[in-house]
């Protein structure tokens, strides 16, 4: 079996695959004072809960915006599951080509991301991911990953008007009723989303429009993107799994360049 990890700013997820099927996900804060063994133990015991012996897993691939928790994490691959984990990094293989100014500026994750969506839905494609950060990249028919977009998370702009506006509450994000508000809570919460909405769509269409691109599918993944793309027509897919499924690709093409 294959163990894949995202390590994410804010959380890590994990999950398990027997050759192409997806056996079980997991997700934990992305905390960095954990020491390997708390990695280690932690890994181990969300594999037993789902029936799977850690002596199952012969292989683990990495990818990670977080350089501060590889070291343990690694240790801990190292430690409890006997092998030596892939890094999603400069030598793998991912059949995409990265044209941009710095290739090593752009993170392991929209590399994984882009890797998944090109691979199962083909190019040209726009692959969002709403994160921490939500971000936008266009790879072209022929695989080229050619242009990016990043802007605050909806999370992110959530907490901004809670923190820095002493009077509004934290709220929980999600679509209200209307958009005509009438007491504060919803006001804020009809802001945020529908706000976001405004803001994707008009993304969407300046990257269409510059890029020339019209018959472009637009892929979406992570967290709390699917209250997104539940309510616009310009998002084609919906994909919890893209970064998972990235892992395995990457993972494939890689062991199989190696013989």
């Amino acid at each position: 079996m294959l163990l894949v990890i995202d390590v994410g700013n804010t959380n890590i997820t994990l999950g398990v695959f027997e050759k192409e099927e997806l056996k079980a996900t997991f997700r934990m804060t992305t905390q960095q004072s954990r020491t390997s063994d708390e990695y280690g133990i932690l890994m181990c015991s969300m594999l037993e809960c789902r029936g799977i012996p850690k002596g199952n897993i012969k292989d683990v691939i990495i990818s990670s915006v977080v350089p501060d928790v590889m070291h343990s994490l690694s240790s801990a691959i190292i430690k409890y599951f006997n092998t030596k984990p892939l890094h999603v990094g400069p030598g793998s293989k991912t059949g995409i080509r990265i044209s941009a100014v710095n290739p090593k500026e752009i993170g392991a994750d929209r590399i994984v991301d882009a890797v998944a969506a090109y691979d199962i839905y083909g190019g040209p494609v726009l692959v969002l991911d709403f994160g921490t950060a939500t971000t936008y990249d266009l790879i072209t028919e022929d695989g080229s990953f050619i242009a990016g977009i990043t802007s605050p998370g909806i999370g992110i702009s959530a907490k901004a008007l809670w923190q820095d506006a002493a009077k509004l509450p934290k709220i929980a994000i999600e679509k209200p009723d209307s958009i005509l508000a009438k007491e504060t809570i919803t006001s804020m919460q009809a802001g945020l989303v529908y706000g976001y909405i405004g803001q994707v769509e008009y993304i969407i269409t300046k990257v269409k429009e510059e890029s020339g691109i019209k018959n472009l599918k637009v892929v979406a993944t992570g967290g709390l993107g699917k209250i997104i793309a539940d309510e616009t027509k310009m998002i084609d897919v919906y994909d919890t799994q893209l970064t998972l499924e990235g892992l395995r690709i990457i993972f494939e093409k890689t062991k199989k360049s190696r013989g």
